[in-house]
């Protein structure tokens, strides 16, 4: 019986890890989203003042991320290579208009951005990356 148990429990270790790396993947539906808007001048500068206005306050004004308090964690660099939940347009599209769950230190966007906003600033993230 004990030998069961333990089974089970790497069992489930080992399901319960891989659901981790998928997570540090990003959701894979998500990540073939297609950007549909072109990354332009106007696009970037849009995304710029989106970023600005609804972002920077969190991950700093060059996106480098920022630090936290008591009741939020540091937020993530968003122009290096380490991109938690998936590094494609889509990915970085579906954390901010749906935030990232299960803790929601990023909230979600939908109710404040449009979804062309949320792809200019996309395009803009990428403009600094680059």
């Amino acid at each position: 019986m004990n030998s069961r148990l333990f089974s089970t429990f790497v069992a489930a270790a080992a399901v319960a890890s891989l659901g981790s790396i998928t997570m540090a993947q990003g959701n894979p539906e998500a990540a073939a989203l297609e950007n549909p808007v072109a990354a332009s001048p106007e696009s970037i500068a849009a995304g710029q003042t989106s970023f600005n206005r609804y972002c920077a306050s969190c991950h700093g004004r060059t996106a480098e991320g920022g630090v936290g308090n008591d009741l939020i964690p540091d937020s993530p660099n968003l122009i290096d290579e380490g991109w938690d939940h998936g590094s494609a347009d889509g990915n970085i599209f579906d954390a901010i208009k749906n935030g990232v769950a299960p803790n929601f230190d990023m909230i979600p966007w939908n109710n404040r951005m449009s979804d062309d906003e949320i792809w200019n600033v996309v395009n803009y993230l990428r403009s600094l990356a680059e």
